[in-house]
């Protein structure tokens, strides 16, 4: 909702959902608009059970610490510890939909023949639950959508994508035009009088249910109103532009944006009723906006300028993260702005203890210090967050232990077994776990397999000739190999290139260096990117001298800090074999 970086992100994402068939589960997503990513795994929304909606409307909130001023509602590797991890999990039995929400809508010269409403269920699935009807040749649609309690969705319709907030009792009318639905959007609440002379003869004599449903339509129009105002106007938007600010001048850029969002919400929350969920989620969305941004703007920047080193802060930039009440909200619930700084919280505060994400105990550290620091509902959804970091970038035996000492914080079995199939599925991709070899032709015309490099580093480089990213990298790839001139490391760029005389151009003219070999056609749906699990390029992998992984998202080749990265990594390969253990967290 707010014009931080995730939240945009996922939005946008959404859109290539509709192509799904009707309550399918969408997995590929187009990139988002100009956006820098932030450095950390995308958010789940968190489902908490419905409450009775506040019928009146909510005062204006005065603090931007508080989240909110009113009272909150009611393969292949296998270890012992793996093995240990893997007893039988049933799910836990499928939970009745508390509600329901109804969207009518008419279109205005329809240009898709569908139209859709994307939500999750799980924050720990990273799979939408879509629930897509036809548009009829009047432009017409239904859609009704279960609920399990207020529920941030999205309304999806061909490339557009509108942020919605439903909960039960949830029945409007939605009208824009096909050509243009993110500046047409309104909503009206249905079975509501409306016209002067009707309110009139009224009053204010609506029935709960009536006034419920006015409360879901100011709601979304709300939610309209500030993606025009400040998601799609880039002067609120965190960019590689102000990204490259000093401190000074990117804390007054925040704080102006808060200013402005926080008085956008004020005024309209002053001349309308919301339910108490929807405020406490609008206010929350502000206030995690710009935390989550004040905390990642120091790695943010070192990733976009590359012409300088790290950012000194001032000794008390962080000093907001101390702010009373910042870590456990309860009315902050449902932001997944809120998930995002927690998790980007524990990254910092572990990082601070001089924990290096490569090294063997970051994540169990970030697994105890969220038992330690969080409680409620929240921190099984963070912890969750965390281990399937650790299932992608961890340890295999450190992340079995994790997963197996989970269970005491998820005693109504609603998240475990979502991990453990994510870990079945990610365990070969563990620190330790062997790379995937390779036969493969480089642009000289020898073979290449990657078992020729045993005894060497291997930063291993999977991108395509066509893509701006790769290229970007790609330029910063000869500096790099020459710090490394004499040491005992090898750089291999796997192109996955459909033209093969255009990537050999390439790699002539422009003498690329390093080796440089391609995959035989299918790029991403080649059997080589089938085996390293490859979705997007440019990705990159460290393979030690033994040939298994020690990290499979190292720093870029443009990053200033894969220097330290890869010094770092000489002769790990062994130590890692010999990790330490995890200390199982004792639950609070």
């Amino acid at each position: 909702m707010t014009a931080s970086l995730t939240t945009y992100v996922h939005r946008v994402l959404v859109a290539a959902l509709v192509a799904a068939p009707v309550l399918s589960h969408g997995q590929q997503k187009p990139h988002a608009k100009h956006r820098v990513p932030v450095a950390t795994a995308p958010k789940p929304v968190s489902r908490p059970a419905a409450a009775t909606p506040a019928a009146t409307a909510l005062p204006a909130a005065n603090s931007a610490a508080a989240v909110a001023p009113v009272a909150p509602p009611a393969a292949p590797v296998k270890t012992a510890a793996a093995s240990a991890a893997r007893p039988m999990a049933k799910p836990a039995p499928a939970p009745e939909p508390t509600g329901k929400a109804i969207l009518f809508g008419r279109i205005s010269g329809s240009t898709t023949d569908s139209v859709a409403v994307s939500l999750r269920e799980n924050p720990l699935d990273p799979k939408d639950k879509l629930i897509r009807v036809p548009v009829n040749d009047k432009g017409e649609f239904k859609l009704s959508i279960p609920l399990y309690g207020p529920t941030k969705a999205d309304l999806v319709y061909g490339d557009d994508v509108a942020p919605l907030f439903l909960d039960a009792g949830t029945d409007l009318d939605v009208r824009f035009k096909g050509s243009d639905m993110s500046t047409t959007l309104k909503f009206k609440a249905n079975d509501v009088p409306t016209g002067l002379g009707t309110k009139l003869r009224n009053g204010s004599n609506l029935t709960e249910q009536q006034r419920h449903r006015q409360q879901a339509a100011n709601a979304n129009n709300y939610l309209s109103e500030f993606d025009a105002q400040f998601v799609e106007n880039d002067g609120f938007q965190v960019l590689p532009d102000n990204i490259q600010l000093y401190e000074a001048p990117f804390i007054s850029f925040l704080d102006y944006r808060r200013k402005h969002e926080l008085e956008f919400l004020d005024d309209h929350a002053a001349k309308q009723s919301f339910t108490q969920e929807f405020y406490n989620y609008a206010h929350a969305e502000v206030v995690y906006s710009y935390a989550n941004d004040k905390l990642t703007f120091q790695d943010l920047r070192e990733q976009v300028v590359n012409t300088e080193g790290r950012l000194k802060m001032a000794p008390d930039y962080y000093n907001f993260l101390r702010e009373p009440g910042l870590l456990n909200e309860p009315n902050a619930a449902q932001s997944e702005l809120y998930h995002e700084f927690l998790l980007n919280y524990v990254h910092f505060a572990v990082a601070q203890d001089k924990h290096q994400r490569a090294d063997p105990d970051f994540y169990p550290a970030c697994y105890a210090l969220t038992v330690k620091k969080l409680g409620g509902p929240t921190r099984a959804i963070i912890l969750g967050r965390i281990l399937q970091e650790s299932f992608r970038f961890g340890h295999v035996k450190q992340s079995a232990a994790m997963l197996a000492d989970f269970r005491n914080y998820d005693a109504r079995n609603l998240y475990y077994p979502t991990l453990l199939s994510d870990f079945d599925r990610h365990k070969d991709f563990a620190i330790g776990a062997p790379a995937p070899d390779f036969k493969l032709t480089s642009a000289t015309g020898d073979t290449i397999h990657l078992h020729d490099f045993a005894g060497k580093l291997v930063y291993l480089n999977f991108w395509k000739s066509t893509n701006g990213l790769c290229l970007r990298d790609l330029a910063y790839a000869q500096e790099l190999m020459r710090k490394f001139e004499g040491k005992n490391i090898v750089f291999v760029n796997v192109a996955l290139d459909e033209n093969e005389q255009a990537w050999k151009s390439l790699v002539n003219i422009k003498k690329l260096p390093g080796v440089q070999v391609r995959v035989p056609g299918g790029g991403l749906r080649s059997a080589t990117a089938h085996a390293y699990a490859l979705q997007e390029v440019p990705s990159y992998f460290l393979v030690g001298e033994d040939g298994t992984f020690l990290n499979t998202k190292p720093k870029r080749l443009s990053s200033r800090a894969a220097v330290d990265e890869i010094n770092q990594s000489f002769g790990k390969a062994s130590t890692y074999t010999s990790a330490i253990e995890f200390a199982p967290a004792t639950k609070k």
